[in-house]
């Protein structure tokens, strides 16, 4: 594709838990689709108040700590003024100022570069909303 920019919103549906989900794959298909060899930056936004992208080891636990860890930083209790939805869905909206809802990362050759250990995630605590979308972004 000779295109500069290139874009394609994936949709997903995380269910009724918090989850880490995994998405180097979808990236990396992406980018064999759209990148054609090229050199550029990949961006990763979710369109989203109550969920972040993070880049993170998954699969050896790690996932299982970040969600632990935002239960220690942001107890799913009755201390947040936003109040509506399950108990505690006011750390929700607070998520995304430690887990940014975008990432930036570079794409050498049409490949993503990233580290041995390193993968593309979702993060979504909001149990209310199963239902997520999630923008890639090809600029070569």
């Amino acid at each position: 594709m000779s295109d500069a920019f290139t874009s394609r919103i994936l949709q997903l549906s995380t269910g009724t838990s918090e989850r880490v989900v995994d998405l180097t794959r979808e990236c990396e298909t992406f980018l064999r689709e759209v990148a054609s060899g090229r050199d550029g930056l990949l961006n990763i936004f979710v369109p989203h108040a109550t969920a972040g992208v993070a880049v993170i080891e998954t699969g050896a636990g790690s996932d299982d700590d970040l969600l632990a860890a935002l239960h220690t930083l942001l107890p799913a209790d009755d201390r947040w003024q936003h109040a509506h939805g399950s108990p505690g869905h006011g750390r929700d909206h607070v998520l995304p100022a430690l887990v940014a809802p975008h990432a930036t990362l570079p794409v050498i050759e049409g490949s993503l570069e990233l580290g041995t250990w390193q993968s593309v995630c979702l993060v979504d605590t909001n149990v209310d909303n199963p239902n997520r979308q999630v923008r890639l972004s090809f600029l070569g």
